[in-house]
């Protein structure tokens, strides 16, 4: 017989590919915990579950929580700006990179106010795209050195308050995404008195690739034709502000996996810019936009979950192919944008949730000799007991059509639940049976239709959250997100799940998880029968804060903010914690006052009352649950 080696931590880390996409910030320590590393070398590194523990303990939050690692927000920004810097001093490049954090990716104030914190030695600014995200960014933007781009549909409003920033003597560029606008902004800015600064998004040829390519190429939502491009600069020209038109830009899309596609987009639109600026127009900034991806899955390929270049191969192929087709244009260099939202806010956040129950196919075996003697049970228990690595295509085959006969006799009335009941446990049984030996096997040497039997037998872990509130990408795009155990990594994990939230629908799940390969269809996870399990879902700080829902009226998650600080024995503190929704609030959100909700229940009650079904002081405890009941969280209480 097979001795199995003991599981160590090295199993864990190679089974959950952490040191492939956790990129020197997540690790498991020798105790068997995820650990989190904000500076990556430069700074300490501590388990995750002492800051769910001490979120608990101290401040009386539960799972689902939401830890915000603040320090990797400034690290991340630091290694953006400094591969761009040297890329520039590499090539000798004769501009300077300007970029810009767009607040879309996440609009959450402590991030916006972080990141700019953090890129202010680098004139790192913002780029807004609607009305509310314009009014915020103008009174958290305190750079003047830095920038402020304006993309998205523009209405008067939005022009004005833009301008407004111009007037406040901030650097602020309007992106015109169709050609009205120039129109627009031209006579606004006349009215107030004041210069504008525009720029154009080119509807490039070249488009993205993965979830997202469909927002670049020549049927993209935003951007304008050449022709358009030229009937612009005519617009401006012929209102005497020629001099305002400073910026091309493009966008190809988010989560762009592969490096040739990026390539190919930044030299056709340094060509946009280089006959531009040939033809006598003061362009100054070439704006690359988003599409620098994240590499969700750690295979450093181009899948969707990927990416097949590194944020310094980004940076350098940016300022090269922008330089090489300059150089050939004899134009000067440009100073160079970028809008790289996802790669700097998608590490800091993890979402913790706690498992507190399984579904599982696979029922525990009470017996080895079933008590009902059936002909379809006795032939499923002689099935499993006669399995060998050589019988396993013909056992299977045999087992699926007794599960088919079984089906039909009871379509037909002639099997009884008890016999029913029995043969399932003895089917699923025996497929497990299956899989353990197909374990023992050559993967080359197993049948094609036995590989999708492990799929069939996973398990479900029940975790109390909402998919479509904190990861709405996964439900909505199919999205990759590193799911791990933030403990008990030092045990062997046995039970092959996937994980389904307490939402009352059936899309409320995460069944693909990151593979070396392209997806899986389950994670190995452990038996949640030493008290409380939780999970880590990484990466999830790019949009998943801001585009969930309130389905089932399950709200936001607690929330904690994580800073390092040596001078603490634990090597950081909680700055600050927030609550999530409690029941009252997602109810007003949808016109339910919970005043009125608490008096027509009490008319209810009083109404029990007066007909003898409840006593009174059943009523009124009753009522009092209730009206306390509106004040707690939306989630399940553990």
């Amino acid at each position: 017989m097979e001795v199995v080696p003991p599981w160590t931590v090295d199993d864990a880390r190679e089974l959950y590919m952490v040191e492939r996409w956790g990129d020197d910030y997540f690790g498991v320590d020798d105790e068997g915990r995820m650990t989190v590393a904000p500076l990556q070398a430069r700074g300490r590194r501590f388990a995750i579950m002492d800051v769910v523990d001490a979120a608990m303990k101290e401040e009386g939050l539960k799972a689902p929580l939401i830890i915000r690692f603040q320090d990797m927000l400034h690290h991340r920004v630091r290694v953006l700006n400094d591969a761009f810097n040297r890329a520039i001093a590499e090539n000798k490049f004769r501009g300077n990179y300007r970029g810009v954090f767009p607040i879309k990716v996440n609009q959450m104030k402590e991030v916006v106010e972080e990141i700019l914190d953090a890129g202010r030695p680098f004139h790192y600014g913002i780029e807004v795209g609607s009305k509310p995200e314009v009014f915020a960014g103008l009174a958290v933007h305190t750079d003047n050195d830095s920038l402020i781009v304006c993309n998205g549909y523009k209405d008067d409003a939005f022009i004005r308050t833009a301008l407004l920033g111009r007037k406040l003597g901030k650097k602020v560029i309007l992106i015109a995404e169709k050609l009205s606008e120039v129109r627009a902004i031209v006579r606004i800015a006349k009215e107030i008195g004041v210069e504008p600064e525009i720029g154009v998004r080119v509807r490039l040829v070249a488009r993205g690739a993965g979830k997202w390519a469909e927002s670049g190429g020549e049927s993209a939502k935003f951007g304008l034709s050449t022709a358009e491009i030229l009937e612009a600069a005519a617009v401006l020209r012929e209102a005497g502000m020629a001099s305002a038109f400073k910026l091309v830009h493009f966008h190809i899309g988010s989560q762009v996996p592969d490096i040739l596609i990026i390539k190919r987009a930044v030299r056709e639109a340094a060509r946009y810019y280089a006959k531009l600026r040939r033809a006598g127009h003061p362009i100054e900034y070439l704006d690359v936009g988003g599409g620098l991806a994240v590499d969700y899955d750690g295979s450093r390929s181009n899948f969707h979950a990927s990416m097949n270049y590194t944020v310094e191969e980004y940076a350098r192929d940016v300022v090269w192919n922008i330089a090489d087709v300059c150089d050939e244009e004899r134009v000067p260099h440009p100073h160079i944008i970028s809008e790289s939202g996802r790669a700097i806010v998608s590490h800091h956040t993890v979402l913790v949730v706690e498992a507190f129950g399984t579904i599982d196919k696979v029922s525990p075996r009470t017996s080895d000799e079933p008590t009902i003697q059936h002909k379809l049970v006795v032939t499923a228990q002689d099935i499993a007991q006669n399995l060998t690595a050589q019988n396993l295509s013909e056992s299977w085959h045999d087992l699926l059509q007794l599960k088919e006969q079984s089906q039909n006799m009871f379509d037909l009335g002639l099997l009884e639940l008890d016999v029913k009941g029995c043969f399932e446990t003895l089917y699923w049984q025996a497929a497990s049976r299956i899989v353990a030996l197909i374990g023992t096997l050559d993967p080359s040497e197993v049948p094609d239709e036995l590989v999708d039997i492990q799929r069939e037998l996973s398990s479900q872990h029940i975790c109390n959250f909402s998919v479509f509130q904190s990861l709405l990408d996964h439900w909505a795009f199919g999205a990759l997100f590193p799911v791990v155990p933030l403990h008990r990594l030092n045990e062997r994990p046995t039970v092959e799940s996937s994980l389904v939230d307490i939402t009352c629908d059936s899309d409320g799940k995460v069944a693909k998880f990151i593979d070396r390969e392209n997806e899986k269809n389950s994670i190995r996870l452990h038996p949640i029968d030493k008290g409380p399990y939780y999970i880590g879902i990484f990466l999830t700080g790019a949009y998943q804060d801001i585009m969930g829902d309130i389905h089932n009226l399950l709200g936001r998650v607690n929330e904690v903010h994580v800073f390092l600080d040596d001078d603490e024995e634990c090597g950081y503190y909680l700055e600050e914690t927030i609550a999530g929704n409690t029941i009252s609030e997602v109810l007003r959100m949808t016109q339910y006052e919970p005043h009125d909700l608490a008096s027509r229940l009490k008319a209810q009650v009083d109404a029990a009352i007066k007909q003898d079904r409840i006593k009174p002081t059943e009523g009124m405890r009753l009522l009092a649950e209730y009206e306390r009941g509106l004040k707690d969280q939306t989630y399940l209480s553990l």
